[in-house]
Parts: C-alpha cells; sequence; structure tokens
C-alpha cells in the first residue's frame, strides 16, 4: 500500500501511484484531454501505461485525494540538464477535477513536486501550457514560474517519427 503524505490542507493528501492505480490514471488522463479538446488525440491503454509507469518505470503519478476520494494527479518524470549537469522532473500533467479547483489543491501538488525534485536534487522543474489556457497561465505566474517564450517545442510522431528512424539506415 501506497503511504499517505500530509498536506497543509487537512482533508487533501498525496500518494504515489499503485499498480492497481492504472484505470483511475488513464481516468484522469482522458479528462484532462477532454479539458484540452484533445480527447481524440488519446490512444493510452491500461496496458500501455502498467508497462510504462510499473514495468519500465520510465515516469510517476502522484495521486491528490481529498476526503479519501481521487480528485486529480501529476505525472512526471525526469529530464536532464546539460548546462546544469544535473536532472529535472518534467511534469507532463496536472489535472485537478473542475468542482476541486480554486481550493489550492494544484498549488500543493507543484509544491510536493518542487519538494520532490530539491529532495532528489534536480536543477529544475518544468512543464508545458497551451498558450489559450488563461486560468493556468495565470495560476503559475503567481508562482513564481516564466515562460520560456524564447523556446518552440518541435514534435515528430507517429509516420514521422517513423521515417525519421527508418532513415537512420537508409
Amino acid at each position: 500500500m501506497s503511504e499517505l503524505i500530509d498536506t497543509k490542507l487537512e482533508k487533501f493528501k498525496l500518494r504515489f501511484a499503485r499498480k492497481k492505480d492504472v484505470a483511475l490514471v488513464l481516468s484522469f488522463i482522458k479528462e484532462l484531454a477532454e479539458y484540452e479538446n484533445m480527447l481524440h488525440e488519446v490512444v493510452a491503454t491500461e496496458k500501455l501505461l502498467k508497462e510504462s509507469l510499473f514495468d519500465r518505470k520510465v515516469a510517476e503519478v502522484i495521486i491528490g485525494e481529498y476526503e479519501d476520494k481521487p480528485v486529480g494527479f501529476a505525472l512526471f518524470f525526469y529530464n536532464f540538464s546539460t548546462f546544469l549537469g544535473r536532472p529535472g522532473i518534467y511534469l507532463e500533467d496536472l489535472y485537478i477535477k473542475p468542482e476541486m479547483r480554486g481550493k489550492g489543491l494544484g498549488k500543493i501538488m507543484l509544491s510536493f513536486l518542487a519538494k520532490l525534485a530539491v529532495e532528489r536534487n534536480c536543477g529544475r522543474l518544468e512543464w508545458s501550457c497551451l498558450d489559450w489556457n488563461e486560468p493556468s497561465i495565470k495560476f503559475y505566474k503567481r508562482l513564481g514560474a516564466v515562460p520560456m517564450d524564447e523556446w518552440t517545442v518541435y514534435r515528430v510522431n507517429d509516420k514521422t517519427l517513423a521515417d525519421l528512424a527508418k532513415s537512420f539506415d537508409d
């Protein structure tokens, strides 16, 4: 059983996800994707999440529980800064159920991840935010986060990823 981590908010506890939480994690991913109008892009399955999170351990998940009910999650993994010579934590997703927003739960989860980053000797905690998501942008700026406006994220996936990989052998 995963140990509950007390927070400043008496009814709100955190814990690391367990294998039996895979369906819950997938449901949070789908809720977040629906909020971001990207549900059609979710191809993750319970099997894929179990393999990635618990067999290969390429990412970790924190579950937030309010009055013993799961109300949010944060999925994160290590990245690495060559300039710092140290790892960082990259927050892939942070999601709090809409009815639970405004209680400070997201801030608590982010501060826990910051604490984890410090304890694990990481040099950074970073994440991306959709440019239309004004409520989140304002929230992050209030925490002291700074946008990396001079950076643009690039991505290859699906057929483009396969084609690029194949070009190595061509």
